[in-house]
């Protein structure tokens, strides 16, 4: 997650507003933005109230948060089924959506159809906050990191595999400084002032960089790279990206599909550099599901990895294992990109917004369910297209209750992906021998476990 600053709005021809898109996260299925004049759309999969519309309804199209219009959003954050906000005029964490495993912060596991602020981090100023799957981390104005929700594997680096419902210390980077966080499915990853990488949680795939395949309950140094401090730190969901200040491109971790970009499908237990990048100056990094996009200094946008649904942007569905340029993109300087779990978000200087992959439950925002294999305009959002002013806001009640939906409802169970077997009790998530996957009709993801 960056943050981002609000700019002014204009207005144009019969008195409409007229606004930017200044940042954009993706989660499994939904996408949220940060508009000019602190406004929060969002759109896509519904369901566990992640869009924060105060109902389980799906949005095709971006639609504004009512409840957040006088909250003075500075920066947002999806994970997989929730979604996160942060004012800094008032310094308040909101969270809304899924609330299994206490990873909403509030003290239980209650799903929320419209933002609630986290009482526990009431007053804090926060510089980032990363959220993963199941779990979140933000880093606070004095340097403290709190991490909370899921633990099973020890991602919220506190030293045990409790769970925990609201944000607790991790007391491992007292008087270290945290320069950035990053969450993946069941593993987080640091990066200090001092250009230092940290890996915790499950490591199974090598994806904390530590050389072994081992779990850890408290961040590990990864070994350091000779000449190479690190400044940003991506993870996907068994994967992880890190970047040196220098503009070297470095990936680690599970490689079933060429996410890591090396070329094959082989895991890597430490940092290995993408050497298909290694003549341009990377800017920054976002991880997905199962696929990875990659920003240079001139602008131009590259992707590698799982592709069954057009997420690399290159415009087909064959697994990429070397970095692909986006070459819809090519004539325009791309600013952001963001991964969702099978969709890309990209905002471009121009103020033009772009999605791709996944379009099943509406998170690519053009108005349809459709797939798409190329990089498509979002009119609504964009400069050359609408510009934001014909945005509506949420119809519903500020209820949960108005549109509630038992769990028994919305939660299907997913068959382990080489056992083929069902895991028989719903909301009792623990972790899996291999990959569990999504099934293809897209319906509430349960991982099976050990």
């Amino acid at each position: 997650m960056a943050d981002a600053t609000a700019a002014a709005s204009s207005s144009r021809g019969g008195g409409e507003t007229t606004r930017r898109v200044l940042f954009v996260s993706a989660g499994a299925s939904h996408t949220v933005a940060l508009l000019s004049g602190d406004l929060v759309c969002s759109w896509g999969r519904g369901e566990d109230g992640q869009l924060g519309h105060g109902d389980a309804e799906e949005r095709h199209r971006p639609t504004i948060v009512n409840a957040h219009k006088n909250n003075d959003i500075s920066s947002i954050t999806c994970g997989a089924d929730h979604t996160t906000a942060y004012s800094n005029s008032t310094k308040t964490v909101y969270s809304w959506g899924w609330g299994d495993f206490g990873r909403l912060g509030h003290g239980n596991s209650t799903d929320l159809f419209i933002p609630q602020p986290i009482r526990v981090l009431k007053g804090l100023e926060i510089r980032q906050i990363a959220c993963g799957d199941s779990h979140c981390l933000a880093i606070t104005g004095d340097g403290d990191v709190f991490s909370w929700g899921r633990n099973q594997n020890g991602q919220l680096g506190l030293g045990h595999t409790d769970d925990c419902n609201i944000p607790q210390k991790v007391l491992a980077f007292q008087g270290v400084g945290v320069s950035m966080l990053a969450a993946g499915a069941e593993h987080t990853a640091a990066v200090t002032e001092s250009g230092k990488l940290y890996g915790w949680g499950w490591g199974r795939y090598g994806n904390l960089g530590l050389g072994d395949r081992s779990d850890r309950l408290v961040p590990g140094e990864v070994a350091a790279i000779a000449g190479e401090r690190m400044t940003q730190v991506a993870c996907g969901w068994r994967h992880t990206i890190s970047v040196s200040e220098s503009g070297k491109l470095f990936t680690f971790g599970w490689s079933k599909y060429g996410q890591l970009g090396h070329g094959d499908f082989q895991d890597h237990l430490i940092p290995h550099q993408v050497e298909a990048l290694e003549k341009i100056k990377v800017q920054s990094i976002s991880g997905g599901w199962r696929h990875t996009m990659a920003l240079d200094s001139e602008g131009q946008l590259y992707g590698w990895g799982w592709n069954k649904f057009g997420q690399v942007g290159c415009g087909n569905t064959e697994d990429q294992t070397s970095p692909q340029l986006v070459k819809t993109l090519v004539d325009q300087k791309t600013t952001l990109v963001v991964c969702g779990w099978r969709h890309t978000v990209a905002i471009t200087e121009r103020g033009n917004v772009y999605s791709w992959g996944r379009g099943t439950s509406g998170q690519l925002g053009h108005g349809d369910a459709v797939d798409c294999h190329t990089p498509k305009r979002i009119e609504i959002l964009s400069v050359d297209g609408q510009a934001c002013r014909h945005l509506e806001g949420s119809q519903s009640a500020n209820s949960a209750s108005s549109k509630w939906i038992s769990p028994a409802e919305r939660y299907a169970v997913v068959p382990d992906e080489t056992l083929g077997s069902i895991v028989p009790q719903l909301h009792q998530v623990t972790h899996s021998v291999e990959d569990a996957s999504v099934p293809d009709t897209d319906m509430k993801r349960m991982r099976m476990g050990p």
